[in-house]
Protein backbone atom coordinates (compact mmCIF):
# COMPACT_ATOMS: atom_id res chain seq x y z
CA UNK A 1 0.00 0.00 0.00
CA UNK A 2 1.27 3.46 -0.80
CA UNK A 3 2.60 5.34 2.23
CA UNK A 4 0.83 8.55 1.35
CA UNK A 5 -2.39 10.23 2.35
CA UNK A 6 -5.15 8.56 0.36
CA UNK A 7 -7.52 11.05 -1.23
CA UNK A 8 -10.21 10.90 -3.86
CA UNK A 9 -9.61 12.35 -7.31
CA UNK A 10 -10.12 16.06 -7.89
CA UNK A 11 -13.80 16.63 -8.62
CA UNK A 12 -15.15 18.32 -11.71
CA UNK A 13 -17.61 21.20 -11.37
CA UNK A 14 -21.14 19.76 -11.31
CA UNK A 15 -24.52 21.31 -10.63
CA UNK A 16 -25.83 20.03 -7.29
CA UNK A 17 -27.47 22.89 -5.40
CA UNK A 18 -29.32 20.76 -2.90
CA UNK A 19 -26.12 18.94 -1.91
CA UNK A 20 -24.27 22.20 -1.38
CA UNK A 21 -27.12 23.60 0.65
CA UNK A 22 -27.18 20.55 2.88
CA UNK A 23 -23.41 20.62 3.25
CA UNK A 24 -23.67 24.10 4.70
CA UNK A 25 -26.22 22.91 7.22
CA UNK A 26 -24.16 19.84 8.08
CA UNK A 27 -20.97 21.83 8.57
CA UNK A 28 -22.88 23.88 11.11
CA UNK A 29 -23.37 20.68 13.09
CA UNK A 30 -27.15 20.58 12.70
CA UNK A 31 -27.96 17.24 11.11
CA UNK A 32 -26.54 13.97 9.85
CA UNK A 33 -28.17 11.06 8.12
CA UNK A 34 -27.54 7.93 6.08
CA UNK A 35 -27.55 8.88 2.40
CA UNK A 36 -26.70 5.54 0.81
CA UNK A 37 -27.10 1.85 1.55
CA UNK A 38 -25.10 -0.72 -0.44
CA UNK A 39 -26.04 -4.22 0.69
CA UNK A 40 -25.04 -4.25 4.35
CA UNK A 41 -22.80 -1.19 4.02
CA UNK A 42 -23.93 2.38 4.75
CA UNK A 43 -22.64 5.83 3.81
CA UNK A 44 -23.55 8.84 5.91
CA UNK A 45 -23.25 12.54 5.27
CA UNK A 46 -20.63 12.56 8.00
CA UNK A 47 -18.54 10.12 5.93
CA UNK A 48 -18.76 12.40 2.90
CA UNK A 49 -17.95 15.55 4.85
CA UNK A 50 -14.96 13.83 6.48
CA UNK A 51 -13.54 13.21 3.01
CA UNK A 52 -14.29 16.80 1.98
CA UNK A 53 -12.50 18.03 5.10
CA UNK A 54 -9.42 15.98 4.26
CA UNK A 55 -9.49 17.29 0.69
CA UNK A 56 -9.59 20.86 1.97
CA UNK A 57 -6.62 20.18 4.24
CA UNK A 58 -4.60 19.33 1.13
CA UNK A 59 -5.80 22.33 -0.88
CA UNK A 60 -8.09 20.29 -3.12
CA UNK A 61 -11.39 21.68 -4.45
CA UNK A 62 -14.43 21.07 -2.26
CA UNK A 63 -17.12 22.70 -4.37
CA UNK A 64 -20.65 21.47 -4.95
CA UNK A 65 -19.65 18.76 -7.40
CA UNK A 66 -16.94 17.38 -5.12
CA UNK A 67 -19.54 15.80 -2.85
CA UNK A 68 -21.16 14.05 -5.81
CA UNK A 69 -17.84 12.60 -6.91
CA UNK A 70 -16.93 11.61 -3.35
CA UNK A 71 -20.25 9.79 -2.98
CA UNK A 72 -19.83 7.90 -6.28
CA UNK A 73 -16.30 6.81 -5.34
CA UNK A 74 -17.60 5.63 -1.96
CA UNK A 75 -20.41 3.68 -3.62
CA UNK A 76 -17.95 1.89 -5.88
CA UNK A 77 -15.65 1.16 -2.94
CA UNK A 78 -18.53 -0.36 -0.97
CA UNK A 79 -19.27 -2.72 -3.86
CA UNK A 80 -15.68 -3.96 -3.89
CA UNK A 81 -15.67 -4.14 -0.09
CA UNK A 82 -18.76 -6.34 -0.03
CA UNK A 83 -17.22 -8.73 -2.54
CA UNK A 84 -13.95 -8.79 -0.59
CA UNK A 85 -15.85 -9.97 2.47
CA UNK A 86 -17.60 -12.65 0.40
CA UNK A 87 -14.19 -13.77 -0.91
CA UNK A 88 -12.82 -13.87 2.68
CA UNK A 89 -9.92 -11.53 1.88
CA UNK A 90 -7.89 -10.39 4.88
CA UNK A 91 -6.44 -7.03 5.77
CA UNK A 92 -2.69 -6.53 5.53
CA UNK A 93 -2.26 -5.11 9.04
CA UNK A 94 1.34 -3.99 8.57
CA UNK A 95 0.50 -1.97 5.47
CA UNK A 96 -2.52 -0.45 7.19
CA UNK A 97 -0.49 0.66 10.21
CA UNK A 98 2.27 2.07 8.02
CA UNK A 99 -0.22 4.04 5.93
CA UNK A 100 -2.09 5.22 9.02
CA UNK A 101 1.04 6.40 10.81
CA UNK A 102 2.28 8.13 7.67
CA UNK A 103 -1.00 9.98 7.27
CA UNK A 104 -1.11 11.03 10.91
CA UNK A 105 2.51 12.20 10.82
CA UNK A 106 1.86 14.29 7.72
CA UNK A 107 -1.21 15.90 9.25
CA UNK A 108 0.50 16.48 12.59
CA UNK A 109 3.37 18.16 10.79
CA UNK A 110 1.02 20.24 8.63
CA UNK A 111 -1.06 21.43 11.59
CA UNK A 112 1.90 21.86 13.94
CA UNK A 113 1.11 19.06 16.36
CA UNK A 114 -1.71 17.03 17.87
CA UNK A 115 -3.61 20.09 19.11
CA UNK A 116 -3.82 21.69 15.70
CA UNK A 117 -4.84 18.41 14.07
CA UNK A 118 -7.56 17.80 16.67
CA UNK A 119 -8.82 21.36 16.37
CA UNK A 120 -9.11 21.15 12.58
CA UNK A 121 -10.96 17.83 12.55
CA UNK A 122 -12.90 18.53 15.75
CA UNK A 123 -12.04 15.15 17.28
CA UNK A 124 -9.40 13.76 19.65
CA UNK A 125 -6.50 11.99 17.98
CA UNK A 126 -7.47 8.55 19.32
CA UNK A 127 -10.89 8.89 17.60
CA UNK A 128 -9.30 10.00 14.35
CA UNK A 129 -6.84 7.13 14.55
CA UNK A 130 -9.71 4.63 14.97
CA UNK A 131 -11.72 6.11 12.10
CA UNK A 132 -8.75 6.33 9.74
CA UNK A 133 -7.63 2.81 10.61
CA UNK A 134 -11.06 1.49 9.59
CA UNK A 135 -10.83 3.47 6.36
CA UNK A 136 -7.40 2.04 5.55
CA UNK A 137 -8.59 -1.47 6.42
CA UNK A 138 -11.53 -1.07 4.05
CA UNK A 139 -9.23 0.37 1.44
CA UNK A 140 -6.86 -2.58 1.82
CA UNK A 141 -9.71 -5.01 1.15
CA UNK A 142 -11.02 -2.88 -1.72
CA UNK A 143 -7.65 -2.73 -3.47
CA UNK A 144 -7.12 -6.47 -2.98
CA UNK A 145 -10.52 -7.19 -4.52
CA UNK A 146 -9.76 -4.94 -7.48
CA UNK A 147 -6.48 -6.79 -7.95
CA UNK A 148 -8.27 -10.14 -7.75
CA UNK A 149 -10.67 -9.09 -10.49
CA UNK A 150 -7.91 -7.60 -12.65
CA UNK A 151 -5.74 -10.70 -12.23
CA UNK A 152 -8.31 -12.76 -14.11
CA UNK A 153 -7.14 -11.03 -17.28
CA UNK A 154 -4.16 -13.08 -18.56
CA UNK A 155 -1.04 -11.65 -20.18
CA UNK A 156 -1.58 -10.72 -23.78
CA UNK A 157 -0.33 -13.02 -26.50
CA UNK A 158 1.23 -11.65 -29.70
CA UNK A 159 -1.94 -12.70 -31.54
CA UNK A 160 -4.16 -10.63 -29.20
CA UNK A 161 -1.92 -7.58 -29.50
CA UNK A 162 -1.88 -7.90 -33.29
CA UNK A 163 -5.65 -8.26 -33.38
CA UNK A 164 -5.97 -5.14 -31.21
CA UNK A 165 -3.74 -3.16 -33.58
CA UNK A 166 -5.80 -4.31 -36.54
CA UNK A 167 -9.03 -3.20 -34.85
CA UNK A 168 -8.12 0.38 -33.93
CA UNK A 169 -7.49 3.51 -35.93
CA UNK A 170 -3.74 4.12 -36.28
CA UNK A 171 -4.30 7.73 -35.21
CA UNK A 172 -5.47 6.52 -31.79
CA UNK A 173 -2.30 4.55 -31.08
CA UNK A 174 0.04 6.12 -28.52
CA UNK A 175 3.09 8.09 -29.60
CA UNK A 176 6.24 6.64 -28.06
CA UNK A 177 8.55 9.57 -27.20
CA UNK A 178 12.22 9.63 -28.14
CA UNK A 179 14.30 7.43 -25.85
CA UNK A 180 18.00 7.18 -25.14
CA UNK A 181 20.18 4.34 -23.92
CA UNK A 182 23.44 5.42 -22.28
CA UNK A 183 26.51 4.15 -20.45
CA UNK A 184 28.81 6.10 -18.14
CA UNK A 185 32.15 6.09 -16.39
CA UNK A 186 32.13 8.09 -13.17
CA UNK A 187 34.79 9.54 -10.89
CA UNK A 188 33.97 11.23 -7.61
CA UNK A 189 35.95 14.14 -6.19
CA UNK A 190 37.97 13.63 -3.02
CA UNK A 191 35.04 13.22 -0.65
CA UNK A 192 37.13 12.65 2.45
CA UNK A 193 39.05 15.90 2.08
CA UNK A 194 35.87 17.86 1.30
CA UNK A 195 34.03 16.28 4.23
CA UNK A 196 36.89 17.16 6.57
CA UNK A 197 36.84 20.76 5.37
CA UNK A 198 33.08 21.14 5.85
CA UNK A 199 33.26 19.59 9.31
CA UNK A 200 35.91 22.11 10.29
CA UNK A 201 33.64 24.94 9.11
CA UNK A 202 30.72 23.56 11.12
CA UNK A 203 32.84 23.10 14.23
CA UNK A 204 33.90 26.75 13.96
CA UNK A 205 30.24 27.83 13.67
CA UNK A 206 29.28 25.63 16.61
CA UNK A 207 32.03 27.19 18.70
CA UNK A 208 30.76 30.68 17.86
CA UNK A 209 27.24 29.69 18.94
CA UNK A 210 28.51 28.23 22.20
CA UNK A 211 30.38 31.50 22.78
CA UNK A 212 27.16 33.48 22.55
CA UNK A 213 26.48 34.26 18.91
CA UNK A 214 22.96 33.75 17.59
CA UNK A 215 22.28 30.35 15.98
CA UNK A 216 19.53 31.93 13.87
CA UNK A 217 21.80 34.68 12.57
CA UNK A 218 24.55 32.26 11.62
CA UNK A 219 21.99 30.01 9.94
CA UNK A 220 20.79 32.92 7.81
CA UNK A 221 24.37 33.73 6.84
CA UNK A 222 25.82 30.30 6.20
CA UNK A 223 23.22 27.50 6.00
CA UNK A 224 22.73 25.98 2.55
CA UNK A 225 19.19 24.79 3.33
CA UNK A 226 15.99 26.59 2.33
CA UNK A 227 15.21 27.09 6.01
CA UNK A 228 18.09 29.58 6.26
CA UNK A 229 15.74 32.53 5.63
CA UNK A 230 13.88 31.50 8.80
CA UNK A 231 17.05 31.32 10.82
CA UNK A 232 17.26 27.58 10.14
CA UNK A 233 13.97 26.86 11.91
CA UNK A 234 12.08 23.84 10.55
CA UNK A 235 8.79 24.04 12.47
CA UNK A 236 7.06 21.43 14.60
CA UNK A 237 7.11 18.15 12.69
CA UNK A 238 7.07 14.41 13.21
CA UNK A 239 10.49 12.80 13.47
CA UNK A 240 9.47 10.34 10.75
CA UNK A 241 9.72 12.94 7.96
CA UNK A 242 13.47 13.49 8.47
CA UNK A 243 16.48 11.32 7.75
CA UNK A 244 16.87 8.86 10.67
CA UNK A 245 20.30 10.23 11.68
CA UNK A 246 18.84 13.75 11.88
CA UNK A 247 15.76 12.65 13.87
CA UNK A 248 17.79 10.50 16.26
CA UNK A 249 20.19 13.34 16.99
CA UNK A 250 17.40 15.87 17.48
CA UNK A 251 15.33 13.62 19.74
CA UNK A 252 18.39 12.99 21.91
CA UNK A 253 18.94 16.72 22.53
CA UNK A 254 17.55 18.79 25.34
CA UNK A 255 15.94 22.03 24.17
CA UNK A 256 18.55 24.78 23.86
CA UNK A 257 21.53 22.46 23.44
CA UNK A 258 23.59 22.19 20.26
CA UNK A 259 24.32 18.85 18.61
CA UNK A 260 27.62 17.56 17.41
CA UNK A 261 28.00 17.30 13.64
CA UNK A 262 25.33 15.06 12.09
CA UNK A 263 25.77 13.59 8.62
CA UNK A 264 22.80 12.78 6.37
CA UNK A 265 22.50 12.25 2.59
CA UNK A 266 21.81 16.00 2.35
CA UNK A 267 25.12 17.00 3.91
CA UNK A 268 26.40 17.90 7.37
CA UNK A 269 24.33 19.61 10.07
CA UNK A 270 24.47 21.09 13.53
CA UNK A 271 21.10 21.13 15.27
CA UNK A 272 19.41 23.03 18.07
CA UNK A 273 16.11 21.67 19.34
CA UNK A 274 13.64 24.38 20.34
CA UNK A 275 10.72 22.23 21.50
CA UNK A 276 9.74 18.57 21.80
CA UNK A 277 6.30 17.01 22.12
CA UNK A 278 6.24 13.23 22.13
CA UNK A 279 7.78 12.12 18.84
CA UNK A 280 7.54 15.60 17.32
CA UNK A 281 10.06 18.39 17.56
CA UNK A 282 10.82 21.88 16.34
CA UNK A 283 14.48 22.48 15.59
CA UNK A 284 16.75 24.83 13.76
CA UNK A 285 19.82 23.67 11.92
CA UNK A 286 22.73 24.79 9.80
CA UNK A 287 23.38 22.64 6.76
CA UNK A 288 26.69 22.70 4.89
CA UNK A 289 27.54 20.56 1.90
CA UNK A 290 31.04 19.51 0.85
CA UNK A 291 32.67 21.97 -1.54
CA UNK A 292 35.06 20.84 -4.22
CA UNK A 293 37.88 22.70 -5.88
CA UNK A 294 38.83 23.31 -9.48
CA UNK A 295 41.77 21.03 -8.81
CA UNK A 296 39.34 18.16 -8.06
CA UNK A 297 37.61 18.71 -11.37
CA UNK A 298 40.81 19.09 -13.37
CA UNK A 299 42.21 15.86 -11.95
CA UNK A 300 39.04 13.90 -12.68
CA UNK A 301 38.64 15.41 -16.15
CA UNK A 302 42.21 14.48 -17.02
CA UNK A 303 41.60 10.84 -16.09
CA UNK A 304 38.27 10.70 -17.91
CA UNK A 305 39.70 12.35 -21.02
CA UNK A 306 42.51 9.79 -21.11
CA UNK A 307 40.00 6.94 -20.81
CA UNK A 308 37.90 8.48 -23.58
CA UNK A 309 40.93 8.62 -25.86
CA UNK A 310 41.91 5.03 -25.08
CA UNK A 311 38.37 3.84 -25.82
CA UNK A 312 38.19 5.78 -29.08
CA UNK A 313 41.55 4.31 -30.11
CA UNK A 314 40.16 0.85 -29.32
CA UNK A 315 42.91 0.19 -26.80
CA UNK A 316 40.17 -0.79 -24.33
CA UNK A 317 36.41 -1.24 -24.54
CA UNK A 318 34.07 1.15 -22.76
CA UNK A 319 32.64 -1.76 -20.77
CA UNK A 320 36.03 -2.89 -19.50
CA UNK A 321 37.08 0.66 -18.64
CA UNK A 322 33.85 1.12 -16.69
CA UNK A 323 34.41 -2.06 -14.70
CA UNK A 324 37.98 -1.07 -13.78
CA UNK A 325 37.78 2.71 -13.36
CA UNK A 326 34.20 3.81 -12.73
CA UNK A 327 33.43 4.68 -9.10
CA UNK A 328 29.66 4.36 -9.48
CA UNK A 329 28.67 1.00 -7.92
CA UNK A 330 25.26 0.99 -9.58
CA UNK A 331 26.62 0.93 -13.16
CA UNK A 332 30.21 -0.28 -13.20
CA UNK A 333 29.29 -3.96 -12.81
CA UNK A 334 27.08 -3.60 -15.91
CA UNK A 335 29.88 -2.16 -18.00
CA UNK A 336 28.63 1.34 -17.24
CA UNK A 337 25.09 0.91 -18.60
CA UNK A 338 22.73 3.36 -16.94
CA UNK A 339 19.21 2.49 -15.80
CA UNK A 340 16.35 4.47 -14.35
CA UNK A 341 16.39 3.90 -10.55
CA UNK A 342 12.58 4.16 -10.46
CA UNK A 343 11.66 1.79 -13.29
CA UNK A 344 14.81 -0.25 -13.84
CA UNK A 345 14.58 0.45 -17.57
CA UNK A 346 17.77 1.15 -19.51
CA UNK A 347 15.87 3.54 -21.81
CA UNK A 348 15.34 7.15 -20.77
CA UNK A 349 12.93 9.75 -22.04
CA UNK A 350 14.27 13.31 -22.17
CA UNK A 351 12.56 14.39 -18.94
CA UNK A 352 14.09 11.41 -17.11
CA UNK A 353 17.65 12.46 -17.93
CA UNK A 354 19.53 14.86 -15.67
CA UNK A 355 19.91 18.26 -17.37
CA UNK A 356 23.73 18.07 -17.20
CA UNK A 357 23.71 14.62 -18.82
CA UNK A 358 21.28 15.60 -21.56
CA UNK A 359 23.32 18.68 -22.44
CA UNK A 360 26.32 16.36 -22.91
CA UNK A 361 24.61 13.80 -25.19
CA UNK A 362 21.95 15.70 -27.12
CA UNK A 363 24.25 16.37 -30.11
CA UNK A 364 25.98 12.97 -30.09
CA UNK A 365 25.47 10.21 -32.58
CA UNK A 366 25.03 6.59 -31.50
CA UNK A 367 28.30 5.17 -30.21
CA UNK A 368 29.91 8.57 -29.55
CA UNK A 369 31.30 9.53 -26.14
CA UNK A 370 30.83 12.90 -24.50
CA UNK A 371 33.51 15.19 -23.22
CA UNK A 372 34.02 14.96 -19.42
CA UNK A 373 31.24 16.76 -17.52
CA UNK A 374 30.26 17.57 -13.95
CA UNK A 375 26.91 16.06 -13.01
CA UNK A 376 24.96 14.69 -10.04
CA UNK A 377 24.30 11.17 -8.81
CA UNK A 378 21.03 9.84 -7.38
CA UNK A 379 21.94 10.07 -3.68
CA UNK A 380 20.03 12.27 -1.22
CA UNK A 381 17.44 14.78 -2.33
CA UNK A 382 19.68 16.84 -4.59
CA UNK A 383 22.41 14.37 -5.57
CA UNK A 384 26.17 14.46 -5.03
CA UNK A 385 28.72 15.90 -7.42
CA UNK A 386 30.23 13.40 -9.81
CA UNK A 387 32.42 13.71 -12.90
CA UNK A 388 31.68 11.46 -15.87
CA UNK A 389 31.86 10.66 -19.53
CA UNK A 390 28.75 9.28 -21.23
CA UNK A 391 28.47 7.06 -24.26
CA UNK A 392 25.26 7.38 -26.24
CA UNK A 393 24.49 3.74 -26.95
CA UNK A 394 21.19 4.00 -28.79
CA UNK A 395 18.55 6.50 -29.89
CA UNK A 396 14.97 5.43 -30.46
CA UNK A 397 13.19 8.25 -32.36
CA UNK A 398 9.68 9.29 -31.40
CA UNK A 399 7.18 7.15 -33.30
CA UNK A 400 3.70 5.71 -33.31
CA UNK A 401 3.70 2.51 -31.27
CA UNK A 402 4.16 -0.56 -33.46
CA UNK A 403 3.94 -4.30 -33.00
CA UNK A 404 7.56 -4.80 -34.05
CA UNK A 405 9.19 -2.18 -31.82
CA UNK A 406 6.84 -1.71 -28.87
CA UNK A 407 5.24 -5.08 -28.23
CA UNK A 408 5.79 -4.94 -24.44
CA UNK A 409 4.27 -1.47 -24.09
CA UNK A 410 1.33 -2.34 -26.32
CA UNK A 411 0.74 -5.62 -24.49
CA UNK A 412 0.58 -3.71 -21.21
CA UNK A 413 -1.83 -1.19 -22.70
CA UNK A 414 -4.13 -3.87 -24.11
CA UNK A 415 -4.07 -5.75 -20.83
CA UNK A 416 -4.84 -2.58 -18.88
CA UNK A 417 -7.79 -1.77 -21.13
CA UNK A 418 -9.14 -5.29 -20.71
CA UNK A 419 -8.68 -5.08 -16.94
CA UNK A 420 -10.57 -1.79 -16.79
CA UNK A 421 -13.34 -3.27 -18.92
CA UNK A 422 -13.63 -6.24 -16.56
CA UNK A 423 -13.61 -4.01 -13.47
CA UNK A 424 -16.18 -1.61 -14.91
CA UNK A 425 -18.32 -4.55 -15.98
CA UNK A 426 -18.13 -5.96 -12.46
CA UNK A 427 -19.30 -2.65 -10.96
CA UNK A 428 -22.14 -2.20 -13.46
CA UNK A 429 -23.33 -5.78 -12.87
CA UNK A 430 -23.26 -5.34 -9.10
CA UNK A 431 -25.23 -2.08 -9.36
CA UNK A 432 -28.09 -3.97 -11.00
CA UNK A 433 -28.01 -6.99 -8.66
CA UNK A 434 -27.19 -5.41 -5.30
CA UNK A 435 -29.64 -3.82 -2.89
CA UNK A 436 -28.70 -0.14 -3.21
CA UNK A 437 -30.70 2.83 -1.97
CA UNK A 438 -29.68 6.46 -2.47
CA UNK A 439 -31.12 9.52 -0.78
CA UNK A 440 -32.90 11.97 -3.14
CA UNK A 441 -30.67 14.67 -1.69
CA UNK A 442 -28.12 13.64 -4.33
CA UNK A 443 -30.55 13.13 -7.20
CA UNK A 444 -29.22 16.12 -9.16
CA UNK A 445 -25.67 14.71 -9.21
CA UNK A 446 -24.28 13.93 -12.66
CA UNK A 447 -22.77 10.55 -11.82
CA UNK A 448 -20.44 8.82 -14.28
CA UNK A 449 -22.42 5.59 -14.08
CA UNK A 450 -26.03 5.71 -15.27
CA UNK A 451 -27.01 2.75 -13.08
CA UNK A 452 -27.20 4.89 -9.95
CA UNK A 453 -30.22 6.77 -11.37
CA UNK A 454 -32.55 3.82 -10.63
CA UNK A 455 -31.46 3.57 -7.00
CA UNK A 456 -32.97 6.74 -5.50
CA UNK A 457 -35.56 6.38 -2.81
CA UNK A 458 -38.82 8.08 -3.75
Amino acid sequence: MRKTIIVLATAVALSCCCTAAFAQRYEGGLIDKTVAVVGNEMISLADIEAQIQMMRAQGMPSDRGARCEVLEKMLESKIFLMQARVDSLTVNSDNVENALNSQIDQYRTYFGGDEGLEEYFGKPLYRLREEWRRQFEDQSLTEQEQSEIASKVPDMTPYEVKRYLDSVDVSTLPIVPMKYQMSQICIYPDRDAAALAVKERLLALRERILNGESFATLARLYSEDGSSRRGGELGMASKSIYWPAFSDAAMALKPGTISQIVETPDGFHIIEVLEKKGDMFNARHILLRPQYTQEDQSKAFKTLDSLRTEIQNKAVTFELAARFYSEDPATRTNGGQMSDPNTGSSYFEVDQIKPQDYAAIRDLQEGEISEPIASLDNEGRDGNLVYKIIRLDKIIPAHTASFENDFTDLAEQVKYEKQMKVINGFIDDKITTTHIVLDPLFKDCEFNRSGWADKFRE
